[in-house]
């Protein structure tokens, strides 16, 4: 069964980037006022600002895959009754 997990689990991940893409957006915009992402070759921004904003995308990033992939694995033992990982 746990082979069936693979498949939900690509689709899951894929809607999580979005979602954290999305997430990081926001709170970019609320925190600086900027509607615009700081791009490491961007000019238009410091270099702290460039270093702060991969910083706060990495932790939002990782929070939002973390919650994701519970959620996922959580919802396949609802399912199936099996829990797909370890444990």
């Amino acid at each position: 069964m746990k082979a069936l997990y693979r498949p939900l689990s690509l689709i899951v991940s894929v809607g999580g980037g979005l979602l954290s893409s999305a997430v990081f957006k926001q709170v970019w915009k609320r925190v600086t006022g900027e509607k615009r992402t700081p791009k490491a070759t961007d000019r238009g921004f410091t270099a702290w600002q460039v270093v702060g904003a991969a910083a706060l995308q990495g932790a939002i990033v990782g929070a939002v895959k973390a919650a994701v992939d519970r959620a996922g694995a959580a919802g396949y033992e609802k399912a199936t009754g099996a829990w797909p990982g370890n444990e």
